[in-house]
């Protein structure tokens, strides 16, 4: 599936992400706070995760919601976990350039299948 770029302008210049897992037995939801958009996939970075990672290795399937203001959209969709390799190393870049003391301990990429607009009044 592929985001419009309204989508995607306002998946990046939302106030809030929230980040939500499943596996057995819990549901996990986070606060996101680097993103990145890329090739139409969601790239979210693992600084701290703990159960969202043991969630995304039992289930990867995972849902997204991001907005500002009265405005936002939920993005439920596959998620693949990178620990190395040139994605892994690009997101390092990536996120050097704006935060030089963040330690990425891997990426995750949400492949985005459905989208959702929250914002009210949306069918």
């Amino acid at each position: 599936m592929q985001l419009s770029q309204e989508i995607i302008d306002i998946l990046l210049d939302s106030e809030n992400k929230a980040f939500a897992t499943t596996g057995k037995d819990r549901i996990n939801v986070v606060p996101v706070s680097t993103m990145y958009i890329i090739d139409g996939k969601i790239w979210l970075i693992n600084y701290f995760f703990k159960k969202t990672l043991e969630n995304i290795l039992e289930e990867p399937r995972a849902a997204l919601v991001c907005w500002k203001g009265f405005c936002g959209y939920q993005i439920k969709g596959q998620v693949e976990y990178i620990e190395n390799g040139v994605l892994f190393e690009k997101a390092k870049e990536m996120v050097f350039q704006k935060l030089p003391d963040r330690i990425v301990k891997g990426l995750l990429i949400l492949k985005p299948e459905e989208v959702y607009n929250i914002s009210p009044g949306a069918n």
